[in-house]
């Protein structure tokens, strides 16, 4: 009886072992594409990964990746440490080279909670009052506060100040190098919603200097009545544009402002309704459905089918992007839609782009299916010509957006899974049913014109290019080398 014993509980173990392989369809172990190639892979640690930023550092191309909570061994240190931002050389990007991991909020902060999630990067030779030849590293510190780092030297990089501390929450920040502006997304205590905007000087970026809060009205302490969705991100142009877009509630409910930038920051500072409405040149109130993670300004557009036109074919325009977050379709899914805003008073919707469900069955092939984010460098190979979208499982997307009323796939690449790809679930209990599936959760390209998509379920980063007819979207006139 033992050896039937034995061979039984074999073939249960094998059958568990075929259904999970079987759970995986055959397209989620290999790699689909179309018009888009891998360049160079790092698996990051095996770290959740959030947002890339490539800079340019002398002859050198770093990348620094900021990560969700939970911890992982780092092999270069033989220790666990807390996940925080990884910074890979990406000189060559078909032979990345992983620095150093800088760890982040502890353990204890795990999912979008903890770790060290969001990152910018400025040269002190273009900061008004940053040492020449340096370079300064901004992220945030789990949910608690905000850093400045010397990254210089991109493998030994060293904590120069701790900007604000004792938040309730952090986000997408912005930092403008040519001003020093910052825009931080940040919980104070006493604000009636987890994240807001602190707006600092950081010019010098070891004394940084508080210019104000700003947030929607309904947010500020002591007000009443309902209170808004929290702040996902800003974008500026800076003085010369002069704007700032915000982007509130990320998944549903979305806002979105147009704001002045001097008024915001030279305007009356006082959190009252009047002050947090008089920088604001329009605000989009988006269904209960539709959310706004970021958006990303496309401006002076060109538009070949009107240049016959008296008049219009020269606009302006902006992408929102909305976040998914129910894993298989639990909730509305997210998009892309792109607003003119030629009349900033009067920002009107012309387009709404995502990702056919049943070109990959993306509802039932685990984890989240919908729009996450755009990539946000303006690098003038894929300006105004083509826009990479994040879109979980469905991998990273290419949009040829020179026709912003009808924006065209052109390319996409799906990777494959992996040994360390996490696992992804619906239900609870007994009825709980996990699938292991890609999670491409953010994307971004550098001045080479190279793509850089990482993933949520602990995939790593791919670099990309584009291929094929997809190429001729772009203008690799303006490649820098």
């Amino acid at each position: 009886m033992g050896w039937k014993v034995r061979a039984l509980g074999l073939l249960i173990l094998g059958g568990a072992f075929a259904g999970f392989l079987g759970s995986q369809t055959a397209a989620q172990r290999e790699v689909r594409k179309s018009n888009m190639d891998l360049v160079g892979y790092d698996d990051l640690q095996a770290r959740s990964a959030y947002q890339p930023v490539i800079q340019k550092q002398g002859e050198r191309w770093i990348a620094y990746v900021g990560h969700h909570g939970g911890e992982q061994l780092n092999p270069l240190t033989g220790k666990t440490e807390p996940n925080g931002t990884s910074v890979v050389d990406v000189t060559d990007p078909r032979h990345p080279k992983y620095l150093t991991h800088v760890p982040g909020e502890t353990k204890e902060k795990t999912g979008e909670f903890g770790g060290a999630s969001m990152v910018r990067v400025c040269s002190g030779n273009d900061l008004p009052h940053g040492d020449k030849g340096k370079f300064y590293m901004l992220r945030d510190f789990g949910n608690s506060a905000h850093e400045i780092w010397d990254v210089t030297n991109p493998a030994k990089p060293s904590r120069l100040t701790v900007i604000v501390s004792g938040l309730r929450d952090t986000h997408k920040n912005w930092w403008e190098c040519d001003t020093g502006i910052a825009y931080l997304v940040s919980g104070p205590v006493g604000w009636r919603t987890p994240r807001m905007a602190q707006i600092y000087d950081l010019s010098d970026p070891a004394k940084p200097v508080f210019i104000r809060n700003f947030a929607l009205p309904g947010q500020q302490p002591g007000a009443k009545g309902p209170t808004p969705e929290s702040l996902h991100g800003a974008v500026s142009t800076g003085p010369k544009g002069n704007r700032v877009y915000f982007a509130f509630g990320n998944a549903r409910d979305g806002v979105v402002e147009i704001v002045d930038r001097e008024k915001l920051l030279k305007g009356p500072s006082a959190p009252t309704d009047e002050n947090l409405r008089y920088p604001v040149i329009a605000r989009v109130d988006l269904p209960a459905d539709m959310g706004a993670h970021n958006i990303f300004p496309m401006l002076r557009m060109k538009l070949p089918e009107f240049a016959k036109q008296k008049s219009g074919s020269l606009k302006d325009f902006f992408v929102l992007v909305g976040e998914t977050t129910p894993n298989e379709c639990q909730e509305s899914r997210q998009m892309l839609r792109i607003f003119d805003m030629t009349d900033e008073t009067k920002p009107i919707g012309v387009s709404t782009w995502t990702v056919p469900e049943d070109s990959g069955n993306f509802c039932t092939a685990g984890g989240r299916f919908g729009t996450h984010s755009s990539n946000e460098s303006v690098a003038p190979v894929f300006y105004n010509r083509v826009l990479f979208i994040a879109h979980f499982n469905a991998g990273v997307r290419a949009l040829d957006i020179r026709d912003p009323y009808r924006p065209k796939e052109i390319g996409y690449y799906i990777p494959a899974i992996t040994d360390k790809t996490d696992k992804r679930c619906v239900g609870e209990g007994a009825s709980q049913n996990c699938k292991v599936a890609i999670q491409t959760n953010n994307v971004e390209v550098d001045d080479r014109g190279y793509i850089y998509a990482v993933d949520r379920a602990n995939t790593g980063m791919h670099i990309l290019e584009l291929t094929g007819p997809a190429r001729q979207a772009a203008d690799f006139t303006q490649v820098e080398k």
